[in-house]
Parts: C-alpha cells; structure tokens; sequence
C-alpha cells in the first residue's frame, strides 16, 4: 500500500523567522471550532431522529457509521485529491462539500431517514479533506518554534466547538417536546405523518445556517494569503517488512485510536437517552443536551491540567491512568443510578481529555522516514468511532441501554494496557519488529 497521506515539507518562513499571518491563522482557528461543532451536534440529532422515525438503537447508530465511516472511506482520495490541487484549494473543496452536506439537511427532513444519512456522509466526506488539507497550515502560520503552542490553540477551538455544539442544539432542534411509541402509536396515521414532518423540520434552519457559514468561510480561505506548502513526493510501500507496520507499538497504537474514538463517540452518542432513563435522571431531550455539553467540556478541562501533569509524568503512564479512570467511571455509570449515575459517566469525558494526543504521538515515536505513513494509518483508524456505537447500539437492542455500555469499558482497559506497555517508550530504543 502506498502512502497516500501527504508529508508536506514547508516553504514558509525559516525556524524563528518573524512571519506573522494573523488573519489566517483566524480562518484556520475557525475552521476546527467548526468541525468540533458539526461533529458534536451529531449526538443531539441521534436522539431526535430515533424519536421521530422509531429507530431502533442499532438502526440510530447509523448516524455515526455514516459519518465516522467517510473518514475510513475519504481519508486516502482526499490524500490524492490534495496532492494534485494543494493544501489551500483543497481546504476549500472540504468547506464547500461539508457545506452541501449541511443544505442537504433540508430536503432530508422531507424524505426520510435514508437522506439523513446519505447527508453525514456527505457532510463528513467535506470534514475528512478539510483535515488533511487544513492540519498542516497550523504548522507554517508562524514561527516554527512557536508551531506547538498554534497546534494547542487549534486544538482548543475544536474542544471548545464540541462543548457548546449540544447545548446550541438543545435549544434550536430539541426545545419542543418530543413524543414516545405509545403516544405516537395513539395518533391516527395522518397525525403522525404532521408531527413527524414537523419535528423533522426542525433541523432545516440550524443547517442552513451551518451551510451559509461554510461557505463564508470557504470563500475566506480562499482569498487568504497563506504560506506555500510544498509535497514530499517520495513515498515508501508499507509491506509490513520494512514500512510502517513493522513497529508493534504503532499497530497497537492503531487499535488504541480505533477503540479510543469509538468509545468516546459512543458514550457521547447515548447520553441524552441514557440521561432520560427514568431511574437515571429523567431528562426530557432539551435538558439532557445541554449535560452532554459538560460531557465535551471535560475533555476541554483535561486538556489543559494533562498538560500539566505530563511534564512531570511520562505520558504513557498518564494515559493508563486515565484509561483506569473512564473504567471505573463507566462501571459506576453501568451499575448504578440516579445523580451518582449520571455525574459518573459525564466524568469519563475529563478521563477522556489527554488520550487522542497521547496515543498518536506514542504509536509514532521512533517511526522516522515512516512518520507519515504512521500519521495515515492512524487516520484511518478514526473509524472506529463509525464501529463501537454501532456495536454499542445492537447490545443496547438486547441486553438494554445501561448494560451496555460495558461496551466502552472494554475499549478503555485496552487503552489502560497500552498505556502500561509503553509508559517509558521514550527511553527505548525503537527498531523495526
């Protein structure tokens, strides 16, 4: 397999080289807020679209199979598409896809469940081009030295994007009262067919409103000055001999991504449902939206004290901690009830904050000429966000809600695992295996 993910190298400024781009930076700031916000908000719409059409939970984490599933299925054309029209024009492709994927919510909620879905994909299939092109300007927007800090405030954006995108949702698509089966199935046939049309509706103008934006900002991308980046056109075959997946801590560190995302995306996925469980905390879908924000928002807390705590304590040895945390978060969650149920499994967003960044960056320490083959394998990996909630949604359909989110448990002890087996790799010297 060749790699297809671009490993740019940079024409811009000089290490230490003042050589400002404000004004862009901006645009690029602006570009993660935006995808945080569009991702988060899939875990208001999962509930609403379960209500409205009678979803099973197997057939509602279709949402995220559709939407996790573009970055497994883009990530590598999207390589290709931008290493034949560049990084700027490609970011611009990203924002004008995403864009259409956000206007086709509107004929969407008139026809039904299937064009929902084919819109995420659409919508995702915009977002996966806009990181590959967008990431790589976070690096050149600046003084080489200064690259982390740019990186960090991205990253902060998009943390903060995921955090008010369920409260904003809450009160834009969820704020009417939505109706269960039974008094649903008490309406005539004609009754149901209004109330779910007008429900469906309720997502046309927050979605057009996204797409307006998009576009906006496909156009400021456009016109924004921004540093050349040029392409390394070498490329190295990943055989499993001499490539990338020789290194036994990359291919775990895949798995630990896959798992990682799966089991955040899923917990977020079925919050507000589990929020409403009557011997949880019986939340109509409005009021629990606006919990799930907390549940993001910890990961945007825990951001900045694993920060912190990692310059005194090894990364590795950090995530198994945390991994150890969301574990027995979940447990308590699972078994128990009421606030003390409902406080934990919010707490498992905190836990989360620091183990995307530590995973990636262990799975490629030591890779070298193979870093950005590694970068791409982990990509892909992503999709297990489009897996674990589908997996988590058929045991919900048969053991119940609660139970199963034993589901994520099992993610985190893997990443508990993974975290001990590498807690000092930065003092080992990496060889192929």
């Amino acid at each position: 397999m060749q790699n297809t993910v671009p490993n740019p190298t940079l024409s811009a400024a000089a290490d230490g080289e003042h050589n400002p781009h404000t004004g862009a930076l901006v645009v690029v700031t602006i570009l993660f807020f935006m995808w945080g916000l569009l991702t988060s908000l899939n875990d208001v719409l999962i509930p609403h679209l379960k209500s409205i059409y009678t979803l099973t939970y197997l057939q509602a984490m279709l949402v995220q199979l559709c939407f996790f599933g573009a970055y497994f299925i883009v990530s590598l054309p999207a390589g290709a598409l931008i290493r034949r029209i560049g990084y700027q024009n490609g970011a611009v492709t990203g924002l004008m896809i995403a864009a259409a994927g956000c206007a086709l919510f509107y004929p969407a909620s008139q026809g039904g469940y299937g064009l929902f879905l084919f819109a995420f994909f659409v919508l995702a299939s915009g977002i996966t081009i806009l990181q590959v092109a967008a990431n790589p300007y976070v690096t050149v927007l600046g003084p080489a030295r200064t690259a982390s800090s740019r990186l960090t405030l991205t990253q902060a954006f998009n943390s903060l994007g995921t955090t008010v995108a369920p409260a904003l949702g809450g009160i834009l698509i969820l704020s009417a009262a939505t109706l269960g089966a039974d008094q649903l199935a008490a309406m005539s046939a004609a009754d149901q067919a209004a109330y779910k049309a007008t429900e469906a509706a309720a997502v046309q103008g927050p979605y057009l409103g996204l797409a307006a934006a998009l576009a906006l900002l496909a156009v400021l991308f456009a016109v924004a000055k921004l540093p050349k980046i040029n392409h390394d056109d070498s490329t190295v075959a990943v055989d499993g001999k001499g490539g990338a997946l020789a290194y036994r801590h990359l291919v775990l560190g895949a798995l630990a991504i896959f798992l990682y995302v799966g089991a955040e995306v899923s917990i977020g996925s079925f919050l507000i449902n589990f929020l409403g469980e009557s011997h949880i905390a019986g939340l109509s879908h409005a009021d629990g939206a606006q919990y799930v924000s907390l549940y993001w928002g910890g990961a945007l807390v825990g951001r900045f004290i694993g920060f912190a705590v990692m310059r005194y304590v090894s990364p590795g040895k950090t995530l198994a901690v945390n991994a150890l945390g969301a574990i027995l978060l979940v447990l308590l969650a699972t078994f128990g009830e009421g606030k003390v149920a409902m406080w934990a499994i919010l707490a498992v967003g905190l836990c989360n904050s620091i183990m995307f960044p530590t995973i990636f960056s262990t799975a490629l320490h030591g890779l070298g000429k193979y870093t950005g083959q590694g970068s791409g394998i982990l990509c892909m990996a992503i999709v297990g966000g489009a897996v674990v909630p589908f997996v988590q949604g058929m045991f919900a359909d048969t053991i119940g809600l609660q139970p199963s989110f034993l589901v994520p448990a099992v993610c985190y002890l893997f990443i508990m695992y993974f975290g001990v087996k590498y807690a000092n790799l930065h003092r080992q010297k990496i060889t192929a295996e």
